[in-house]
């Protein structure tokens, strides 16, 4: 698999991570909540397939890198009332919702799900499996941390209805775990996947970071090795953002200690050298699945998805997010979840969906989104499809992109013939820089977010 390296080095930049179009950053708290009425009402009308993530925020320890919204917390006491909550949630969605609407895809993220007790990953995940109708074929899936995993919650997990497993592993050498305050040996997480695999769960995914403090080509490739080993369905290689300004903890992590960008570099093409070399497939951006998995079959017959969980095989079904923090995503809709207990506990003893804010997409946006979620899947677009969905000349509506992406054509990383945009290899590394000249937010100078670097 041919990368130009150097290429990637030149493109290393801030960008968004297009889960969304627009991008979360842009959600108002005064969003419109009639319109988000509407277009419920319409999906209701359409009947169309439903996803669910639910949002599990407690830990049991902090881990210095975690960008993600997270509770530290053993409260059991808190953990059971969050629970009961999101029950109630439950409750008010189902309401809401056109019970001939099927379920084709759960997800329960965090946070660490598995910190819940085994009794009480059985008692919400029955709940949510009889509240609402699921197909037959649903991918059921949960975030799993392997510390202080017993076989009894994977046992929970199978009696709920869950098919697949992900976890986190980030790197197994004992200087960078220790440096971020993640000890995970090596026999604990092949344990848990053992009891996964004999229990029948259909995929397991692992999580890698790169960029970690201390990490070098040589432990780097020894973690890598290791993986290949355990052989797991689909293998994600994330780049360590480290934007202390938004996440105080990762202060924790002294920035001398953090690999530098020539390093960085060497530790992503080992990844892709070593993945590619045991017979997975660059899905793109930082994915890798085993060719028979959903996700390379998807990439092959262009069917791949991005939402806010990342690369996904469903695509059309709307996403219904339970817990803090949650982002929903159905129509011209994104509507995200209060961020903390109090207000979100508040919202649903009045019986009101705790919606803190959204966004309603324009016809500007819903154009744009289209465009930039088929380079993000596709890895190329056929400007003729835009012209005849949306009645546009492509060249002329996204003059502006065009002009800024010939640098990338230049460089080799797209080329466009015949009216058609193709990413080469290289080009997927940079598929958000890609993506960035079709952005309108980026090209009115209305974006001043910090984003993470795209490499």
């Amino acid at each position: 698999m041919e990368i130009d390296f150097n290429l990637v080095k030149k493109y290393d930049r801030p960008g968004p991570r297009y889960t969304s179009y627009p991008t979360a950053p842009h959600f108002s708290e005064n969003f419109d909540r009639a319109k988000f009425e509407e277009e419920l009402n319409r999906a209701n009308e359409e009947k169309r397939e439903l996803s669910l993530y639910v949002h599990l925020p407690y830990c049991d320890t902090l881990c210095y890198f975690c960008g993600c919204n997270m509770i530290i917390s053993n409260n059991r006491g808190r953990i059971h009332s969050y629970e009961e909550y999101v029950k109630r949630e439950t409750d008010l969605l189902r309401q809401k919702l056109n019970h001939e609407r099927k379920v084709v895809q759960l997800h329960w993220g965090g946070g660490t799900p598995t910190h819940l007790k085994p009794e009480e990953i059985l008692d919400l995940g029955k709940y949510i499996r009889q509240s609402f109708d699921f197909s037959e074929d649903a991918e059921i899936s949960c975030e799993i941390d392997p510390r202080g995993m017993t076989k009894e919650h994977v046992i929970a997990l199978k009696e709920s209805g869950f098919n697949r497993v992900s976890m986190g592993v980030q790197d197994f050498n004992p200087k960078t775990q220790k440096a971020v305050n993640r000890i995970q040996p090596v026999d604990i997480t092949v344990q848990v996947i053992d009891w996964a695999r004999e229990l029948d769960f259909i995929s397991v995914n692992i999580d890698l970071m790169y960029g970690l403090p201390f990490q070098t080509p040589e432990t780097f490739s020894e973690t890598l090795d290791k993986i290949i080993e355990i052989s797991p369905d689909r293998i994600a290689v994330f780049n360590y953002a480290h934007v202390p300004w938004l996440k105080k903890h990762q202060a924790l992590i002294r920035k001398e200690d953090l690999p530098l960008p020539e390093v960085k570099l060497k530790l992503l093409e080992l990844s892709i050298e070593k993945l590619t070399g045991a017979g997975y497939v660059f899905i793109g951006m930082d994915h890798f699945a085993k060719p028979n998995d959903e996700l390379s079959v998807a990439l092959k017959n262009k069917k791949l998805y991005r939402n806010f969980q990342g690369y996904s095989t469903r695509a059309g079904a709307d996403l219904h997010a339970l817990g803090i923090t949650g982002i929903s995503q159905f129509g011209r809709i994104y509507a995200q979840n209060e961020k903390t207990e109090k207000p979100y506990y508040n919202a649903l003893e009045q019986n009101m969906l705790p919606i803190a804010k959204g966004y309603y997409l324009n016809d500007d946006d819903v154009l744009r989104r289209k465009v930039i979620m088929k380079i993000m899947c596709d890895f190329q677009l056929d400007f003729r499809e835009i012209e005849n969905e949306f009645g546009i000349d492509f060249e002329e509506y996204f003059a502006w992109g065009l002009q800024n992406i010939q640098e990338m054509i230049d460089d080799n990383l797209v080329e466009i013939n015949d009216k058609k945009l193709i990413v080469n290899n290289t080009g997927r590394l940079l598929i958000r820089n890609v993506a960035m000249n079709f952005d309108g937010f980026i090209e009115r100078n209305m974006d001043n977010t910090k984003y993470s670097r795209t490499v």
